[in-house]
């Protein structure tokens, strides 16, 4: 693979992060899942794809400059999700506490 066609990787996973963010803005978690998924093939074959060939300095730096990019999406990615995991989260727990107290004292106790 030539440098060329690897900088062509390189920006179609920054549009798949690009569209994650928009997705994470807009609360569309199935988006999220899906385009998160895409995105991971993607990676996967970038990964197999690279060599350690030397690459012209200019195309070293829009790699960089992607690279920044993609990193800059992630980081908001996670600055949006991370707190309705942890709301999704406490939910899960509340549900699993009123699940256990249900079956250890039964949902129609009358005393």
């Amino acid at each position: 693979m030539n440098s060329i066609e690897l900088i062509s990787m390189y920006e179609n996973v920054a549009e798949i992060t690009d569209r994650m963010l928009s997705a994470a803005r807009e609360g569309d978690w199935d988006l999220l899942t899906k385009l998160e998924t895409d995105c991971s093939l993607r990676v996967q074959n970038l990964k197999s794809h690279e060599s350690p060939s030397e690459m012209p300095q200019d195309l070293r730096n829009k790699k960089i400059q992607i690279i920044r990019k993609i990193l800059a999406d992630d980081k908001e990615i996670r600055d949006i999700t991370e707190p309705w995991m942890v709301q999704l989260s406490n939910l899960m727990k509340n549900s699993e506490s009123n699940r256990k107290l249900s079956q250890a004292y039964g949902t129609s106790h009358a005393g």
